[in-house]
């Protein structure tokens, strides 16, 4: 048997793009990263042992307090997990494992997001988050600069311009995952659609039912974000029902059920609990109902959990794929960057808007320009007509008044 070709790598393939060297300009960050990385967890470490003093110190006063300080505990802990990413970033970029590198961007990501939240559950919405929201948009483009996979679709890109067979190219491939691990390759470009299809699909799902099953004929809007019909609950259980379900696509529907009702149950709690604990503010509660727990989530739920993580894996996430295939090449990376900076900044107006609601209620002054703009512009009326299934209550939030 000849094995002469055995560790031929095509050019251009994504196995070549990760040997390929870093620029010089990735070798100067990854070494900021090191020193940074190293002297902020020094430093934190140092914070949260004199924090710990204080605490033995004057003792817990209320339950509040308690979850408060576990807030605090736990974003400390993340503080300092983004500053260790940082060190394991900046070296894997400095030994040119590109790979490795987008896999720790990846991870820095979610790390600094969970961060981010346990700030806004702390403190409310204020400028020191725009730092966080520029990490994020940072480290995306950095992941997805890094990332092989997206590199070669780049090449492919710039060959297909010139060779002019992006018909035989475009024929529902691409997006899959080329390792056959899984059913799609989990980049930014995949997942961003993932979220936006799925927020649509689910409040349009979630609306019928309410007028169906729970309140027949009446109709009520179950947006969730300011503008636009998205309902992002569901887009982000999208995403996290596809990296988790990724692999198993092919496995048993029994598995794929329960694996989807656990993780759909567990989301729908969490984001119950931060928005309760961060603003006051109760969006849904089943209390009563067979297998409440704490009101956040129930059994019926988890189920219809199951049943969407099931139709969707096994179902819709070869359609939309199809669909998403459909962006011409040439307007592929344009596109998802309008519609992302627009569902950011989407995003970012709603929390801002759902904080003002939160101080007015309170009886907290606002005087900066921001918080007048949005007394005017979404106000306690607009606010109660757009979010018409949530309730408002400041002394239920954890933060300090």
């Amino acid at each position: 048997m000849d094995h002469r070709n055995e560790n031929f790598v095509p050019a251009g393939s994504a196995a070549a793009i990760d040997r390929r060297r870093l620029p010089l300009a990735a070798k100067v960050f990854g070494v900021l990263c090191v020193v940074v990385g190293v002297a902020v967890t020094a430093l934190l470490a140092l914070v949260i042992v004199d924090a710990i003093r204080e605490v033995q110190k004057s003792g817990l006063q209320t339950q509040m307090s308690n979850v408060a300080l576990v807030i605090s505990v736990v974003q400390s802990v993340l503080l300092v997990a983004s500053a260790v990413l940082s060190v394991f970033l900046g070296v894997r970029l400095l030994t040119n494992r590109r790979r490795f590198a987008a896999q720790t961007a990846e991870a820095l990501l979610f790390v600094v997001v969970a961060a981010a939240i346990c700030e806004v559950m702390d403190n409310g919405i204020h400028g020191s988050l725009i730092s966080y929201g520029v990490t994020v948009v940072f480290l995306i483009a950095l992941q997805s600069y890094l990332d092989p996979s997206l590199a070669e679709e780049r090449e492919l890109q710039r060959k297909l311009r010139e060779m002019d067979v992006r018909d035989e190219a475009e024929e529902g491939t691409l997006g899959l995952d080329p390792s056959g691990k899984g059913y799609i390759t989990l980049n930014f470009f995949n997942l961003f659609w993932i979220f936006v299809v799925c927020s649509v699909i689910g409040l349009v799902a979630e609306v019928a039912y309410h007028m169906i099953v729970v309140d027949p004929g009446h109709y009520e809007d179950r947006a969730g974000l300011l503008f636009g019909p998205f309902s992002p609950i569901y887009g982000f259980g999208g995403v996290l029902m596809t990296m988790a379900l990724n692999r198993y696509y092919r496995s048993n529907v029994v598995v794929v059920f329960l694996v989807s009702a656990v993780i759909g149950g567990a989301f729908e709690y969490f984001v119950s609990w931060f928005m309760q604990f961060a603003f006051g503010i109760v969006a849904w509660d089943y209390t009563g109902t067979f297998l409440s727990i704490g009101g956040r989530t129930n059994a019926y739920f988890m189920a219809m959990w199951g049943l969407m993580g099931v139709f969707w894996i096994k179902l819709a996430l070869p359609v939309m794929l199809k669909i998403v295939n459909l962006i011409p090449w040439n307007w592929r990376y344009a596109l998802t960057s309008v519609a992302a900076a627009f569902m950011i900044a989407d995003c970012a107006f709603t929390l801002v808007a759902l904080d003002c609601w939160y101080m007015r209620e309170a009886g907290i002054p606002q005087d900066t320009a921001i918080q007048v703009f949005f007394d005017e512009h979404f106000d306690d009326k607009f606010m109660e007509h757009r979010f018409q299934s949530m309730s408002i209550d400041p002394d239920s939030a954890t933060r300090a008044r």
